[in-house]
């Protein structure tokens, strides 16, 4: 008996060499439209799907192979003596393999198509034959795109695809199947930012060297058709990422977007440590925010994650070297600084333009995500002095770079910063006084004249005493609390300016 093809693509990809190679393998080609016309053009002879099912293609093609003739010869079970009889009986010829890729839906809505456009994207047929060759993988070869090609043709001509390749490909038939239809349910889930049923689909990107602990495996999944952490990232040098490296590269990133937003015209530099800024800056030049960044807090910079917001070039690089870095990320590096780095092959250089901002993000919880509208830094056009003593123009500067490094530290947060740069910072401690502590411990004298941001209100007046003993002039605030007289009463006892913004910023 003839053995049997059916050959229905979008993508063009190698196509005719794909088919040639089928050919001489002693295939007959069943095909459709633009397939059947392009492979018709290389002189390869193809039988019409419509002279199979005896019946026209209809509806501008949206019907033509959902007939028992293609479905029947592509879902009968070979060892069934029962289906055997069938075919017989109806005149259905067994289709052995069935290569078959979908309109390509995610890019037309991505592209920003009219509904009526992207409706027409959504295909029916070829989803319908991938899963019922995938179903029938033990008879038949499900090809569900470009990618496999070679593969297949290297054992039809060793003599036939072995089960475990078909078993391979009807997996990826079936993934393949999953995500095509969860890019469908989102788009038309588009409206509704918290639908009922979230429909998303992640595709692994990156095998990571380990997860939070060497003894943990991980890999990283990117969202498919949405930007992520690593869309358009290059790896230049250096060791394989681990999780932790990409989750403080997430951190650094996210900061250094909110500070470039607020200083329009100059360089940021973020120095991130277990997911916490350790430092952050912004001036005129890279190496000016670099240095600061890295001042307020060298010794927990050791073995941190830089993110700058220019290109690294040689004498900066050079400074790079004298911090153990273990992940270095900016938009671009000079011929001669990748020289440079060069010298510590372990170091990571990742080349990443700035992080687009989500509209949504998610923290995973055990068998659930909870999912929330990404926080964002409000207008300070709404911000209100409270206090007697009024912020200078440098400190109200100051302010407002110290409050937005604050939504991106742990809770409870202070931050201490000074001249566009953070010289203390209070992470992620259950009491806000023992945070304020803490910042004010990494500071030492630099607290002189700082300003301090808290994320979330003080509860008692220790916080802001604690602050004012060090010195820090000036205070950052959502405000809200019951004492919020008590508290402003004591920032004015000591000739600290007070600022409320009306919106914390807890990051848990």
């Amino acid at each position: 008996m003839k053995r049997c093809a059916l050959v229905s693509v979008s993508d063009k990809t190698g196509l005719v060499r794909f088919v040639k190679g089928l050919v001489k393998q002693g295939f007959d080609v069943i095909s459709t439209g633009g397939t059947a016309r392009t492979l018709e053009e290389a002189g390869i002879e193809v039988t019409p799907v419509s002279e199979i099912t005896g019946a026209p293609e209809i509806l501008g093609g949206r019907v033509k192979t959902l007939h028992p003739k293609i479905h029947g010869g592509i879902l009968a079970d070979r060892e069934n003596p029962d289906h055997a009889r069938q075919l017989a009986e109806e005149g259905i010829s067994e289709i052995e393999l069935v290569c078959v890729n979908l309109y390509p839906f995610e890019e037309t809505v991505a592209g920003g198509a009219a509904e009526d456009e992207a409706i027409e994207q959504i295909d029916i047929g070829g989803p319908a034959m991938l899963r019922a060759a995938a179903k029938n993988f033990r008879s038949v070869t499900v090809v569900p795109g470009p990618e496999f090609y070679e593969d297949v043709l290297s054992e039809l001509r060793d003599g036939g695809v072995s089960e475990e390749t078909r078993r391979r490909l009807a997996l990826a038939a079936f993934r393949r199947t999953a995500l095509y239809d969860a890019a469908i349910a989102g788009w038309l889930e588009r409206a509704d930012g918290f639908p009922e049923v979230l429909t998303k689909s992640y595709r692994r990107a990156l095998p990571l060297r380990y997860g939070e602990n060497p003894h943990q495996r991980a890999a990283y999944y990117a969202e498919n058709g949405a930007e992520h952490l690593l869309s358009g990232a290059r790896q230049l040098q250096g060791k394989e990422l681990s999780f932790n490296n990409l989750y403080d590269a997430d951190a650094a990133r996210t900061l250094l977007v909110d500070l470039v937003e607020e200083a329009p015209g100059q360089n940021a530099a973020v120095v991130v440590k277990h997911a916490n800024p350790c430092g952050a800056a912004v001036a005129v030049d890279l190496a000016g925010a670099y240095r600061k960044a890295l001042a307020s807090d060298r010794v927990s910079a050791f073995g941190g994650i830089a993110a700058l917001s220019g290109e690294v070039d040689k004498e900066l690089a050079r400074e790079i070297l004298e911090v153990f870095t273990e992940v270095l990320i900016a938009p671009g590096f000079s011929e001669e600084a990748r020289k440079v780095l060069a010298r510590k092959p372990n170091m990571v250089l990742l080349e990443a333009a700035p992080l687009v901002r989500p509209e949504l993000s998610a923290k995973y919880v055990t068998g659930g995500v909870l999912l929330q509208q990404t926080d964002q830094v409000e207008s300070s056009a709404g911000y209100e002095v409270v206090t007697k003593t009024e912020p200078s123009e440098d400190q109200m500067r100051d302010l407002l770079f110290a409050w937005r490094v604050a939504k991106q530290v742990r809770s409870n947060a202070i931050v201490l910063g000074k001249d566009g740069a953070t010289v203390g910072v209070g992470a992620g401690q259950m009491s806000r006084v023992d945070s304020a502590e803490i910042a004010v411990k990494k500071a030492g004298d630099r607290a002189r004249g700082a300003v301090a941001a808290s994320d979330a209100f003080f509860p008692f007046a220790d916080g802001v005493k604690k602050l004012a003993e060090a010195g820090v002039a000036a205070v950052i605030q959502p405000g809200g609390s019951k004492r919020d007289g008590e508290i402003i009463a004591a920032a004015d006892e000591r000739g600290v300016a007070m600022v409320l913004t009306g919106r914390r910023h807890f990051l848990h």
